[in-house]
């Protein structure tokens, strides 16, 4: 390779990239630049929210620290999710913490066309466009994948492994009164997601013998984000440990609940 020293794609694995120094590769990588919809055009209003996450939990009830947690998504007993505040809002975009505001994950919205982009500039029609996101690790690898076609009255996600395999869907049963979710992996409800009020800020997440395992519970993101923007704030909180595919459904809606509503109910 007779190229300038750089990082370029590593042949070994495609989700880094690779130093090559003028003359031979080194053992430093780092991860490749993720694709995300965010657009120069959107305006963001200051950060996530990172220095207020103790306060977050607090709201949440959550008074003292929870025990355990292995710093992943799916090891957290608490995950504090805040979505980005845009003035003119293209895509999607979350950061999430663990109870004590160390930054473990990502969510971002991909695959939009322009026109898309154009339309949600301009429109609040995010429930009538496919939604495609990508819940990603702290090194911006994909752990999960959600996509929500187009709706109108009832939301259905479905939800995938980063690799592709297929996980389930989260199906929403009803469009009056307290909105609720299935969980269905194989064809076999396993759990579901079940709003406290009829606006949908609080949801209690159940398995499949409606025992609740987890909940939702929106936090107050400021005055600045409540009036300019739709970005909210959630803390995912889990009463004990749960097992696959019942934990990955939990932590794909959990981080992504604006989303699965498709933003119109909350």
């Amino acid at each position: 390779m007779n190229f300038a020293p750089g990082w370029y794609p590593d042949n070994a694995d495609p989700r880094f990239v690779r130093w090559w120094d003028g003359s031979q590769w080194t053992p430093h990588v780092q991860p490749r630049q993720q694709q995300t919809d965010a657009h120069h055009a959107e305006v963001e209003m200051g950060g996530t929210g990172q220095d207020r996450v103790a306060q977050q939990v607090q709201r949440a009830g959550i008074q003292n620290p929870v025990s355990g947690g292995g710093g992943t998504l799916f090891t957290e007993p608490v995950l504090v999710v805040n979505q980005k505040a845009k003035l003119v809002e293209m895509s999607n975009s979350y950061v999430i913490y663990d109870q004590h505001a160390r930054h473990i994950g990502t969510v971002e919205q991909v695959g939009q066309t322009g026109a898309a982009k154009a339309l949600r500039a301009f429109t609040k029609l995010d429930s009538m466009l496919d939604v495609h996101l990508e819940i990603r690790d702290v090194h911006g690898r994909p752990l999960l994948r959600l996509v929500r076609p187009a709706t109108v009255w009832k939301s259905k996600v479905m939800v995938e492994r980063g690799d592709g395999m297929p996980i389930g869907e989260i199906i929403q049963e009803n469009v009056f009164g307290k909105v609720r979710f299935a969980f269905v992996c194989n064809g076999m409800k396993v759990g579901g997601i079940y709003a406290e009020n009829f606006r949908a800020w609080n949801f209690s997440l159940r398995d499949h013998t409606e025992t609740e395992v987890a909940r939702i519970t929106k936090t107050w993101q400021g005055m600045a984000k409540a009036v300019f923007s739709t970005a909210d704030n959630y803390v995912v909180q889990f009463h004990r440990q749960v097992p696959d595919p019942l934990l990955s459904m939990i932590v794909a809606s959990g981080v992504t609940v604006d989303t699965v509503l498709s933003q119109n109910q909350g």
